[in-house]
């Protein structure tokens, strides 16, 4: 999006974030958890919006939910909480996950010397004045997503992400249920092959090439006898 737009992305502007939006700033959070992430901070970040009817040509009307974005039952969309760049909910929230995001960084990577808040703050404001000066606008999902995808260059995280999805596909796997054997046991059309095998191992067959002649003196004296 362009500046020169005829959409405004100021501070008095709608930033609204979609459904997808929120679902993947959601799954970025979730690594955040273990780092005491305050979940209610995202909630009071974003007012909640909900589809009230399709107009047409790509046009919807939204109306405000009482819903939260983790529990929603149906999509929606947030509209971020701003009075102004310093003093709102949405900056409580962007100053929050900045501050965990470092926290985590530092206890999985083993930097030099320890990364800090204002480090990682003046490296996504470079890049949004890189941004400015091309004349393109960041939207505020952009600048949360480039706060919880942060990483120093030259650093990398442990994507773990491959192993996991091998193991999910694994535990989608159905359960196979054990068949039941006692009814084949008393299958009598098995039972039938089986007594034929046990009828033919029974019988005093001689396979083999035809005895010699004195093969078949001894057979016959042993008859006589």
């Amino acid at each position: 999006m362009e500046v020169s737009d005829d959409v405004h992305w100021d501070v008095d502007g709608l930033s609204i974030v979609d459904p997808r939006q929120i679902s993947h700033i959601l799954d970025l959070m979730e690594p955040l958890q273990e780092y005491k992430l305050d979940q209610d901070l995202f909630d009071s970040a974003f007012i909640p919006f909900r589809i009230q009817r399709n107009l047409g040509d790509g046009l919807i009307r939204l109306t405000r939910s009482q819903e939260s974005f983790a529990d929603a039952e149906e999509p929606l969309f947030g509209l971020p909480n701003v009075i102004d760049d310093e003093n709102s909910p949405y900056a409580d929230f962007i100053n929050h996950i900045t501050k965990v995001r470092v926290n985590m960084l530092n206890d999985l990577i083993d930097f030099e010397q320890k990364l800090t808040i204002d480090e990682v703050e003046d490296d996504i404001r470079e890049e949004e004045n890189n941004n400015f000066i091309e004349g393109k606008a960041v939207h505020l999902f952009h600048e949360v997503t480039n706060i919880l995808d942060y990483v120093p260059a030259g650093w990398e995280l442990d994507d773990d992400d491959s192993d996991k999805s091998e193991e999910e596909d694994f535990e989608d796997l159905p359960e196979i249920e054990e068949e039941d054997t006692s009814q084949i046991s008393k299958d009598e059309s098995l039972k039938w092959d089986e007594e034929e095998d046990d009828d033919d191992d029974s019988d005093d067959t001689y396979e083999g090439p035809p005895p010699d002649d004195g093969e078949d003196s001894d057979f016959s004296e042993d008859e006589e006898k």
